[in-house]
């Protein structure tokens, strides 16, 4: 890993270099091209893709930059389109002028629509809705055009206040009730809630448009510079100088919250992924996919955070331990509901790998059980804690328990340490080459296992799902590849194959110009990774050799966010597969499908599965009281009979490893796993990883 690290500072030193000659040369210059030539250079030589600024990539940005502008369409015209095109092809051009047409232009009139729509939207709320009338209203911006005419987007305003005044209904008619959540339609309509409906939006909306007009020139910039970011990879990205700071205190885990990692997404914000032993995964209820539609602190009345920018969302869903904030989520199956979560720091005990002895009756066989949520390495402690060290002495114990196979459980753990997943490949094979790692230049570093001890011997298998990320990958990938272990869960990991760094930009400012300091941090992909057979574990991921239905199988992966960098291969380098695995593959996939396929559990998730998909395309809203109202009914009582898909088997006994749980003997740790146990013997997934290993050991 050192190396890796060396291999980029190099092209640091020539950045400073470069960043000095532009800011010597002239000491008129403005800050935003500053900035702007600062990041264009540490993406031309800093990048994996090696940049080149032409009209393609103009392009992409300038089909982006529309996204961020006016996620959904909502206040510019197709006539507006039309104007900014001329635009299409000149970002290229504007980035190395420092001269920002587009992006002065572009606020101009989107400054002219917010304020006709605003001039229009309380008028269209003095009057009550008819939540009788039959009226639709779609819901997902890439299936609309932009409106034609300014009557065209009065009506799409109105429908769309009617929508969000019918969800205010339908949540005060819950309150109204005794209801959390929504149910099924009252016996009659209340006009009297329709009319708190209205004003509770109104509110919202005076708000939202006071903070919609308040953008600044450095918000207009971010955006600007975001979007050619975004044109490259989705994980690149430019950071102002306030969110940078948040982002530092993030990484340090030196803030207390809920432990969730957003991103904005059109309308709501959008729940990429819940951190092992925070608040949120604690609660159990908020879930990756989860879009926020509401944050309320406390009893307080919550705040619609409709629109809203990342950063303000984040700093109302933050706050001190002990504090509660109350979170209105729409769920992926389209439910609402509302889940109260007690801030906290995260709690890193909770985070570590747990190992438990399963006794299988069925079977007549006990298996070794390790749950690994995360990679970790704590490196302020000669005797800190790793990943890789926890499961070795989990696997040493399990040895001495003499098992008769292996359970490795990677399924939600979007990574960590590379070192640790290239330590932890190691404790199942010889030696041997793990992962390689390739830069924008070409030069391949293969990164392997020199130690010849192999802790543990026997049938091994690897859970993932869709949300095995990165690390996880990288080491579910060389298992695969060794024939090591057989790979069960969803069709693929998530299929995060890249390698990221920030940078404080300030470090790159002549002396003359530290007084634009400061001027934000870059995010950028510097690597890929690439397994040891020689395919990329980019966009694809992990493909399982035995694929169940996946909880998570509706949500987003890597391949599906935009301009995500392309699977690809290099050449294989030297290693010796495993000669002791399974005789016959085949027979044992036929197997483990008969058994899905007359699995309770399994048929419920698929359904679910099904469910979900078909609730995501069919993306046009009814505006009629009464569907809505029983369509949530219909949503809540199916998220009710899914739950019946963990099931505690009988014939499974489960045993927590003497001394290694990472907990401490209080009574309320101690109850938690007593929890976990329950749900290790409910776990559809686990119970057919078992067969498989009694398929694997009687061939």
């Amino acid at each position: 890993m050192k190396k890796t690290i060396f291999k980029v500072l190099i092209p640091v030193m020539v950045l400073v270099l470069l960043i000095y000659g532009i800011t010597k040369a002239d000491n008129q210059i403005g800050k935003d091209t500053v900035i702007t030539r600062i990041m264009l250079q540490a993406l031309e030589n800093w990048h994996y893709n090696q940049i080149k600024l032409d009209d393609t990539l103009s392009q992409k940005a300038f089909n982006l930059y529309l996204k961020k502008i006016d996620p959904s369409k909502r206040f510019l015209l197709k006539s507006d389109i039309e104007q900014l095109q001329e635009y299409q092809n000149k970002i290229d051009d504007e980035l190395q002028t420092g001269k920002y047409g587009l992006l002065d232009e572009a606020a101009a009139i989107l400054k002219k629509r917010i304020e006709k729509v605003q001039s229009f939207y309380q008028d269209l709320l003095k009057r009550p809705f008819d939540f009788s009338q039959d009226e639709t209203l779609e819901l997902n911006s890439d299936k609309r055009d932009y409106c034609a005419s300014e009557a065209e987007q009065k009506e799409y305003w109105r429908k769309t206040l009617k929508y969000r005044a019918l969800l205010y209904y339908l949540t005060l008619e819950n309150e109204a009730n005794g209801k959390s959540k929504p149910g099924p339609k009252s016996p009659a309509f209340k006009p009297e809630l329709e009319a708190q409906a209205r004003e509770k939006l109104s509110r919202s909306l005076k708000r939202e448009f006071q903070m919609l007009l308040s953008k600044d020139n450095a918000d207009r910039l971010e955006q600007y510079l975001n979007a050619v970011a975004g044109s490259i990879d989705p994980h690149t990205s430019y950071f102002l100088p306030e969110q940078a700071e948040d982002l530092e205190s993030d990484l340090s885990g030196t803030l207390e919250g809920i432990g969730a990692v957003l991103e904005a997404d059109e309308e709501y914000i959008k729940v990429n992924e819940i951190v092992p032993g925070s608040a949120a995964w604690r609660q159990g209820e908020l879930k990756a996919g989860d879009l926020i539609m509401k944050v309320g602190q406390g009893a307080e009345e919550p705040l619609d955070i409709s629109f809203m920018p990342l950063d303000e969302v984040v700093k109302h869903i933050r706050g001190k331990k002990g504090t509660e904030v109350r979170l209105t989520v729409k769920k992926p199956d389209g439910r609402i509901l509302t889940i109260p979560i007690t801030r906290d720091v995260v709690v890193i005990e909770e985070a570590y790998a747990k190992a438990a002895i399963i006794a299988n009756e069925q079977l007549q066989k006990k298996f070794g059980y390790i749950y690994l949520p995360s990679f970790y390495h704590d490196f302020k402690s000669a005797k800190g804690r790793s990943a890789a060290a926890d499961v070795r002495n989990q696997l040493q114990k399990l040895k001495a328990e003499k098992v008769d196979g292996v359970i490795l459980d990677l399924r939600n753990n979007f990574g960590g340490l590379l070192d640790d997943a290239v330590a932890m490949s190691g404790l199942f094979i010889k030696n041997g080459p793990i992962v390689q790692v390739k830069t924008g230049a070409g030069h391949i570093e293969v990164l392997n296992d020199p130690d010849p001890d192999i802790v543990y011997n026997g049938p091994l298998v690897v859970l993932i799902n869709s949300f095995s990320a990165s690390a996880s990958e990288i080491l579910a990938a060389a298992l695969q590849d060794y024939g090591r272990a057989i790979i069960i869960g969803g069709t693929s990991s998530y299929g995060k194959g890249t390698v990221q760094v920030i940078t404080d930009l300030d470090r790159f400012l002549g002396r003359e110009f530290s007084v634009l300091k400061p001027i934000g941090s870059l995010k950028l992909t510097i690597q890929k990774y690439y397994r040891i057979n020689g395919g990329s574990t980019q966009s694809k991921g992990v493909l399982s050799d035995i694929p169940l239905p996946d909880l998570n199988e509706h949500l987003t992966r890597e391949k599906d966010l935009d301009h995500a960098l392309a699977w690809d291969t290099i050449s294989p380098t030297y290693y010796r597969r495993w000669t002791a695995g399974p005789s016959n593959l085949k027979e044992i996939k036929n197997k483990s499908a008969k058994r899905t396929k007359a699995n309770p559990s399994f048929k419920l998730i698929a359904e679910n599965v099904k469910r979900v998909k078909n609730q995501q395309e069919n993306t046009s809203q009814s505006l009629k009281l009464v569907e809505v109202s029983n369509e949530q009914a219909r949503l809540k009582e199916a998220a009710e009979r899914l739950k019946n898909y963990a099931a505690e088997r009988s014939y499974l006994k489960v045993a927590v490893l003497n001394g290694d749980s990472g907990y401490a003997k209080e009574s309320s740790r101690l109850e938690k796993l007593k929890e976990w146990q329950k749900e290790v013997a409910a776990d559809p997934y686990l119970d057919e990883a078992m067969f498989v290993l009694g398929d694997v050991i009687n061939q």
